[in-house]
Formats: structure tokens, C-alpha cells, sequence
């Protein structure tokens, strides 16, 4: 008999190593804040991802490609998404989003923030 798969927490103690990394340089629009992820959950596939992200203020353009999307829900802290037309959709705590395949833009921390996010990006198909 086959063991049934665990559920994942957003706990504390469940979060994988964090990773510590910077906007690469030819995207930073403002600033070079630190940005702090902390994996809860990766399928198999590596399709499918989830944890907890913190970044300090800061602004950088974003590219998703054709395959990835990503919801996200603040907790704390206040972000900017705008897009290549100059649409700009704040957030705060409470606030959630889905960030679509393909979008282009400018991702802007106005205060440091911390949001759990689901990220999903298919895999090409052989």
C-alpha cells in the first residue's frame, strides 16, 4: 500500500532554505533590494511551486514568459504592478493577485513586503 501524500503548511518549521538574491542590474528601475524566498512545496514536475517572499523597497521591470503564472496574497507591506501600458494595481495586506503568462511590467515594494505565492510555469511538452 502506497503512503498517501502529506499536506503542506505554510508553517515556519515546513519552509524549505531560503534564498537570498538581488533584481538582476539590467532590470533594476529603482534601488537594489534584497529579496528573500522561502520554499514550501515543489511538485514533481517542477511545475508547480509555493512559499513565502519578502523583498525591501525597490522597483524592477518583470518579463513572465509564455508558460508561468503566478498568484500571489500580501501579508504585510504595500506593492505596485504596473504594465507595459502604465496600468498600475496597488496592494497591500489582504490584497491577492494573479500576475498572468506573458504579462510584461514594472514590480515596485513601496514598503517592505511578505506574501505567500503559487507560482506555475509548464513545462515544454516533449
Amino acid at each position: 500500500m502506497m503512503n498517501a501524500p502529506s499536506l503542506i503548511t505554510f508553517a515556519p518549521a515546513q519552509a524549505g532554505e531560503a534564498v537570498f538574491d538581488h533584481p538582476a542590474q539590467a532590470r533594476r528601475v529603482r534601488g537594489n533590494p534584497q529579496r528573500v524566498t522561502r520554499p514550501f512545496y515543489t511538485d514533481a514536475l517542477g511545475e508547480f511551486d509555493c512559499g513565502e517572499w519578502t523583498c525591501e523597497p525597490g522597483a524592477w521591470r518583470i518579463a513572465f514568459g509564455p508558460h508561468r503564472q503566478e498568484y500571489f496574497s500580501v501579508i504585510e507591506g504595500r506593492i505596485c504592478i504596473t504594465d507595459l501600458e502604465g496600468n498600475a494595481s496597488a496592494f497591500g495586506p489582504g490584497d491577492a493577485g494573479v500576475i498572468p503568462a506573458g504579462f510584461e511590467g514594472v514590480f515596485e515594494v513601496i514598503e517592505p513586503v511578505r506574501k505567500h505565492f503559487v507560482m506555475f510555469e509548464r513545462k515544454a511538452q516533449s
